[in-house]
């Protein structure tokens, strides 16, 4: 057994103090991707580094593609699938911007790409802070969406994410999200897998493109016509028709991301909740929290301090936000009382992206809950255990008064505290 060889096997079956890039780093590599490619950006790029490294040292057979932009990055990573690699990269915030022309492209012609985004607020201003708005930003784009609340979450999601983007039921790109800082720099403990295990569970990609099989000529991305063609050779369909294939394979991909997560589990003996949200002290609450991440994991202690003082309530934290498991949380929370939920993003020009799904999600019950959301934590502001104690007592009381109020409401604005706004007071008296 070579050196290189015996790192590796004492990295598998035992816990390292891993930081959450760097656990995403150990999943890509024993996924056995074959095709990296990536442009630095914070808080992600220690991730790529890592992935570069084990490159370096003979731990990852893999191309690791260097590029002058996230763009550049995208694009090689579309033309890398469609010859039938395993291909996965990371980016942040504007990085992820910069990819959007691509996004849409990889999602349209099913390639199974994986990204991991170390969440990063967007400009203007320029903020390196987390917050959840760049990975709420690319939700139209056709790709499945997976949030994580802490690094061994992020570990075991992207050793899914390879298998649920790979099936031939699904074969859809999937963006795995984690807060910047908060997890990416942040050291926990991280159980990291046999390799033989993981090979078991992951078998090579068998992918439905393949153009490195040059005996059949293929064309990808094709232009299409409004109407469905009709040839001798028989009829293709018209840009209406893929956009509902891509619909319709979203949708069904709901039941496979649980199986896959449901066989992982019974692998490793972990499990992320269902596979599609985690509960908290939900089974005789009255009232729920409804979050994601770093939001989810404050209102956690927030949850256990209530309970404390005799509210009943728990908590719900959303792990797949695309396709968005509206029929799943319809059933689930249909039997509380008040759903109060914390964004750390905005839907501009409406409210809270969560906030707004869950309601449209839960349109139509006949007792519906009410539904109070509150937008906390942008650029990286700390989200204290007092604010969202803050959200769940004005939230119960507007609902006890049966009081709803369209405006976007926030919690930890110092407006008070600007000089600008406490001269405008002083002018208008």
């Amino acid at each position: 057994m070579t050196t290189i060889e015996s790192q590796m096997e004492a990295e598998e079956n035992t816990t390292l103090i891993l930081s959450g890039n760097h656990a995403a780093a150990h999943a890509f590599r024993q996924a056995r991707v074959e095709v990296v490619s990536a442009y630095p950006i914070t808080p992600q790029s220690p991730l790529v580094e890592k992935i570069a490294e084990f490159i370096q040292d003979g731990k990852l057979k893999a191309q690791f593609l260097l590029v002058e932009s996230e763009h550049s990055a995208a694009a090689a990573c579309c033309a890398a699938s469609a010859t039938g690699s395993r291909v996965g990269t990371a980016t942040s915030s504007h990085g992820l911007m910069l990819m959007y022309e691509l996004l849409p492209w990889a999602a349209g012609n099913r390639l199974p790409i994986i990204i991991n985004i170390a969440t990063r607020a967007t400009g203007a201003p320029w903020s390196v802070w987390t917050d959840h708005q760049d990975f709420i930003t690319v939700r139209d784009v056709g790709w499945i969406q997976l949030f994580c609340e802490n690094n061994q979450e992020i570990y075991d999601t992207n050793l899914q994410a390879f298998k649920i983007a790979e099936d031939s039921r699904v074969f859809l790109p999937v963006i795995i999200g984690y807060d910047g800082y908060i997890l990416s720099h942040t050291l926990m403990p991280v159980r990291l897998e046999q390799q033989a295990e993981i090979d078991a569970f992951l078998p090579p990609l068998k992918h439905h493109i393949n153009l490195s099989d040059i005996s059949h000529v293929k064309g990808v991305d094709p232009v299409t016509t409004p109407h469905v063609v009709k040839r001798e050779e028989g009829t293709a369909p018209g840009y209406f028709e893929y956009r509902y294939s891509l619909q319709r394979a979203l949708e069904n991909s709901i039941p496979i991301i649980k199986e896959v997560h449901d066989e992982f589990s019974e692998r490793f003996g972990r499990t992320i909740g269902n596979g599609i949200y985690k509960t908290c002290m939900t089974d005789d609450a009255k009232t729920i929290i409804f979050a994601m991440g770093s939001v989810a994991s404050q209102s956690r202690l927030v949850v256990k301090q209530l309970r404390k003082d005799g509210l009943k309530i728990g908590l719900v934290s959303l792990r797949l936000f695309r396709p968005f498991p509206r029929e799943i949380l319809r059933e689930e929370l249909k039997k509380f009382d008040n759903i109060i939920v914390f964004d750390r993003d905005i839907g501009y020009g409406f409210e809270g992206v969560l906030a707004y799904e869950l309601k449209a999600s839960l349109y139509g019950l006949k007792n519906p809950p009410f539904i109070k959301g509150f937008i906390v934590g942008l650029g990286g502001r700390d989200i204290i255990n007092d604010q969202i104690k803050e959200g769940v007592e004005r939230a119960l009381k507007e609902a006890k008064e049966g009081k709803i109020y369209l405006q976007t409401d926030y919690l930890g604005l110092k407006l008070n505290e600007l000089d600008f706004l406490k001269e405008e007071e002083r002018k208008n008296g």
